[in-house]
C-alpha cells in the first residue's frame, strides 16, 4: 500500500502519540486487579493480571487514527488478539456485539464481527515496552480500523450481547460505527 492511501480523509500525520482521556488516570494494584468475560459467553471468566499474561499473545503493527485528525503510522502493540480471547469463551450464537468496559465506567461497543478482525488486539505492552499509564496501562483494546475512541483504555471486562449499546462517546453524538475511511466521526 502507498504511504498517502494510508491516511484517511482530512487526517494529517503525526510523529507524536498524542494523549487523550476522559477522567484521571487510574491507579493500578496488581494484587486486586481483575480482568472480567462474561454475557452471552459459553466460558465466562474472571483473571487477574499474571493470567492475563499467561495467555498466548502476539504482535500487531497498525496504523492509529484519532477522531481529532492525527494518524500515527506502524504502532508496535503486543499482547492477546480479540479473536483468540474469543476463542477461550466461545461466544454463544446469539452474541452479535461486545461492549468494552473500562476504569471510571467508560464504555465502548462495536459489532462482535469488528471485534474478531485479526488486528484487533487487547495490548499490555507498545514499542516492547509496557505501555504507559496514559496511554492505558495496565491493558488496552487497540482496534486499528476505527477512531481511537473504540480503542479504550484501562480495560476491565469485555461483555458479549445480543443488543447494541452505545457507549461513552457515542451516546455523546459520536459516530456509533467511527470509520475513519468514511469519516465517521459523529452521529
Amino acid at each position: 500500500m502507498k504511504e498517502q492511501d494510508r491516511l484517511p480523509p482530512n487526517q494529517h500525520l503525526t510523529e507524536d502519540f498524542p494523549v487523550l482521556h476522559a477522567g484521571n488516570i487510574p491507579a493500578f494494584d496488581k494484587a486486586t486487579w481483575d480482568f472480567k468475560v462474561k454475557g452471552l459467553v459459553e466460558n465466562p471468566i474472571t483473571i487477574n493480571y499474571d493470567e492475563f499474561l499467561s495467555l498466548p499473545s502476539t504482535t500487531v503493527t497498525a496504523d492509529f487514527h484519532c477522531v481529532t485528525g492525527w494518524t500515527k503510522y506502524g504502532l508496535l502493540w503486543h499482547g492477546v488478539l480479540f479473536k483468540s480471547l474469543a476463542s477461550i469463551v466461545k461466544p454463544m450464537a446469539e452474541a452479535k456485539f461486545v461492549i468494552v468496559v473500562a476504569e471510571h465506567g467508560y464504555t465502548t461497543n462495536m459489532p462482535l464481527e469488528t471485534a474478531m478482525n485479526d488486528d484487533v488486539i487487547l495490548a499490555y505492552e507498545y514499542d516492547k515496552k509496557p505501555i504507559t499509564p496514559a496511554h492505558g496501562y495496565p491493558l488496552r483494546l487497540v482496534v486499528p480500523k476505527l477512531y481511537a475512541y473504540k480503542s479504550a483504555k484501562w480495560v476491565r471486562q469485555i461483555v458479549f450481547t445480543a443488543e447494541d449499546k452505545k457507549g461513552f462517546w457515542e451516546v455523546r453524538g459520536y459516530s456509533n460505527s467511527a470509520d475513519p475511511w468514511k469519516e465517521e466521526r459523529y452521529s
